[in-house]
């Protein structure tokens, strides 16, 4: 997920307290009702060549069936490792998604409104400069932290679901991921891909950014907003499959 220098923890800030209301309504029924599975989370069966066989329940890979979740990984907390190649493919997946262009489009528009980057001016040429920013912070930090560090690193990019236990323990496992994380070899250690990528995506954010934005303080600003942004994301991948059997199932 990206970040603007004003929008993002407002949006951020209500996304937390919209989750705090339903997640854990969601996790108690989830708590409650988990040895009866619902029908969307049942494997399918197929009668092929004399035998049935089992297909796997079709991901979810949209939060809100907006928001992109090719990252999730549900109800295992390990799983096989991924190459280089398909954790770089994960990643523009997610970076270049509608709803990450959408996003820019929508930060532009506040920067633009509230005369941030005011070195690049107003109309039309002013918000295609807002645009590219937007969505150029968006775009290299997703590839840092997601990609271009996990390879260099061996570390795992993807987010494992904890799926039980109460609210809390849930809530305070996502947080934990952004410091932890597995390896391509199934070891937990820190997760130095979230703080080096995210480090280095808002240092370059500074090679084209706005004259005004190339400071230390705001590079400092916009990579604990990035990490910020981040935990919120892990909660939402934590508590979504919840959200949606508890007010999203179709009867």
């Amino acid at each position: 997920m990206g970040h603007s220098a004003k929008a993002a923890p407002c949006s951020a800030a209500v996304l937390i307290g919209v989750l705090c209301l339903v997640a854990p309504l969601a996790a108690q029924q989830e708590q409650a009702a988990a040895l009866v599975p619902s029908p969307e989370d049942v494997s399918s069966a197929r009668y092929e060549g004399g035998n049935f066989k089992e297909t796997p329940p079709a991901k979810d890979d949209r939060i809100f069936d907006v928001m992109p979740n090719f990252e999730t990984v549900e109800g295992v907390r390990s799983a096989p490792p991924i190459s280089a190649g398909e954790k770089f493919k994960l990643t523009a997946e997610g970076a270049f998604d509608p709803f990450e262009f959408a996003l820019a489009g929508v930060l532009a528009g506040v920067s633009q409104a509230e005369n941030d980057q005011s070195t690049y001016g107003q109309g039309a040429a002013g918000y295609g400069k807002r645009y590219a920013e937007a969505f150029g912070n968006q775009a290299v930090s997703n590839f840092m932290s997601g990609a271009i560090f996990p390879s260099l690193l061996r570390e795992d990019p993807r987010y494992f679901q904890a799926g039980t236990g109460t609210f809390r323990h849930r809530f305070c496992y996502a947080l934990s991921r952004i410091f932890v994380t597995p390896t391509d070899a199934g070891h937990m250690q820190f997760n130095y891909s979230e703080f080096l990528g995210n480090a280095a995506g808002a240092g370059m954010a500074n090679l084209y950014n706005s004259p005004d934005e190339r400071t230390a303080a705001n590079a400092a600003g916009n990579f604990g907003e990035q990490i910020a942004i981040d935990m919120m994301g892990n909660e939402l991948k934590e508590f979504w499959p919840d959200i949606r059997r508890k007010f999203f199932r179709k009867r």
